[in-house]
């Protein structure tokens, strides 16, 4: 497995993973497309098996999504995936990344933790289908 920057040929595959991993409310590929330069995918054998969005505001970093295809999961890709979001935000010299993660995802949330991200606040109804609360998480670079 490796972790690359997106190209336009990813779009299609990223656009699957979204609605499958998202299917109440994925993004659409025409948005994908728009944003390509900030997705970085972890590619195996040929093939988008997760991708990690990301974006930034002078020193402040933001991871606004991970997904990994349900068929790859619990196999090290969401931890590569967060592996290179945090050295993309080294190299930008960025001071923090933040994320938000829905209150019941427990996995997530220990996976971000393993990943020295730590809870800093909660956003009340953040998330829609179905409404739930975000638990902010910010790793300090």
């Amino acid at each position: 497995m490796t972790v690359r920057r997106a190209t336009s040929e990813d779009i299609p595959a990223v656009a699957a993973l979204e609605a499958a991993c998202f299917p109440a409310d994925p993004w659409p590929g025409d948005w994908i497309a728009r944003w390509q330069d900030r997705f970085l995918v972890a590619e195996e054998n040929g093939g988008v098996i997760g991708y990690a969005v990301l974006s930034s505001v002078l020193d402040e970093g933001s991871l606004d999504n991970i997904a990994v295809g349900p068929d790859h999961r619990r196999r090290g890709v969401a931890d590569a995936l967060l592996d290179a979001a945090i050295a993309w935000g080294r190299e930008r010299a960025l001071a923090f990344i933040t994320l938000e993660a829905r209150s019941s995802n427990a996995p997530a949330i220990a996976l971000y933790a393993k990943h020295g991200f730590i809870p800093v606040g909660r956003r009340p109804n953040y998330y829609e289908k179905p409404r739930e609360d975000a638990i902010l998480m910010t790793l300090v670079l």
